[in-house]
């Protein structure tokens, strides 16, 4: 009697049950490393709305139907916080979000290629694709980007190309993670993924929602009245599940802020606020808050952000510092803008000794001690066949 043939785990299979799952996920348990992405809808929703996982190991790849009918995804939650096995993904961010949502934590531990693409020198958040073909000589299909992933079935040509995303990652982990590894740069990647692996950068807090708005104000009373009712949109858009700029637009809020409306007839003539929305129920609760906002005496009014000092570095010295910062990553094959900031460059400019990025670990050595050397006047820039190169003075 012939042996029944073995599954052949290399090409991408879809899982749309708990029990297919948990097999799939016990066989990842026993991997050092997987490659991981997923597929999500936001644009009408204010929390993403998950649709696939796709998951690699080094000779298996699966695409998971999160929205399968009854799947339980709790033993990929396990697989995602398994300490032996390394949870690899590019540009990470927006994924990891998905799954703290879901598990309440990220996964563990965890190494984003494009974090390490700009240690290893590729340039400024470079992009996959590019990654893919600069490491790999392969190519992405881009035919299925703009997908609706929520929509079934899926067809094979969709799951080919979700699959696709991690099949290639594979490889790209291991290039790179042997080329830093060569380099002795895995701590600089350990360490810029910090950010990434705190939960708290992935929960949105109403009450510091205001600040992406960046107001070019110091009036307290705008500002309280600004905090309280982006604290309102921010907790609204996730109660109704809705964009927060579908529920009001930050240019609206901040007139909204500046011009404090006491009624439904103010608010509806605020640009881009319907007579449908101020008369409705959210309006009705937005300017309950606008109320209160302004009912806050100004000796109790929080007191107003502290501005920098409208003093401007030289625009000659931060010509200087930028083309130290682009001589020495070029020599340190890094990304600048992972090594300094505009706002590391200006301060360095201004203040002596400012607490900076660019002037902690890592950084320092490449490049924050030869920009404290340069301010100081003890090396110039000079210039070595076709590259800057500095001069001990």
């Amino acid at each position: 009697m012939a042996k029944p043939s073995r599954p052949d785990y290399s090409l991408p299979v879809l899982i749309t049950s708990g029990d297919a799952l948990n097999a799939f996920c016990q066989r990842m348990h026993g991997e050092t490393f997987v490659t991981v992405d997923t597929e999500f809808m936001r644009e009408r929703t204010y929390w993403p709305e998950l649709c696939l996982v796709q998951i690699a190991g080094e000779n298996e790849v699966a695409v998971i139907d999160a929205q399968a009918d009854g799947i339980d995804l709790s033993s990929l939650g396990t697989l995602l916080a398994d300490a032996a096995v390394t949870k690899v993904f590019h540009a990470a961010r927006q994924d990891i979000e998905i799954f703290v949502l879901r598990y309440g934590d990220v996964p563990r531990p965890m190494f984003d290629t494009q974090v390490a693409a700009m240690v290893a020198g590729f340039g400024d958040q470079v992009g996959y694709d590019a990654l893919v073909s600069s490491l790999t000589g392969g190519s992405i299909d881009k035919a299925h980007r703009f997908s609706d992933w929520s929509a079934r079935p899926l067809s094979a040509a969709q799951i080919a190309y979700a699959a696709a995303d991690v099949t290639h990652l594979r490889e790209v982990y291991v290039r790179l993670s042997r080329r830093l590894g060569q380099e002795n740069r895995l701590g600089w990647v350990a360490e810029e993924m910090a950010i990434l692996n705190n939960p708290a950068t992935y929960r949105a807090d109403p009450e510091t929602a205001w600040e992406r708005l960046r107001p070019r104000t110091t009036n307290r009373r705008l500002l309280h009245i600004l905090k309280q009712i982006a604290a309102w949109r921010e907790k609204e858009a996730q109660r109704v599940n809705i964009p927060r700029q579908r529920l009001i637009k930050d240019e609206a809020l901040l007139e909204i802020a500046a011009t404090a409306p006491a009624n439904a007839e103010a608010l509806a003539r605020v640009r881009g606020v319907t007579r449908g929305f101020a008369e409705g129920k959210s309006g009705s609760a937005l300017i309950e808050v606008i109320a209160a906002a302004r009912r806050l005496s100004d000796a109790d009014l929080p007191p107003a952000p502290q501005q920098r000092d409208n003093v401007r570095p030289s625009a000659a010295l931060v010509a200087l510092l930028k083309v130290l910062l682009a001589a020495k990553t070029e020599q340190h094959h890094v990304a600048p803008r992972l090594v300094a900031s505009s706002d590391d460059i200006d301060r360095l400019a201004l203040e002596e000794d400012p607490d900076v990025q660019a002037l902690h670990g890592w950084r320092r050595e490449v490049f924050g001690n030869d920009a404290l050397l340069l301010k100081q006047g003890g090396v110039a820039l000079g210039v070595d066949g076709k590259r800057v190169k500095l001069i001990p003075l």
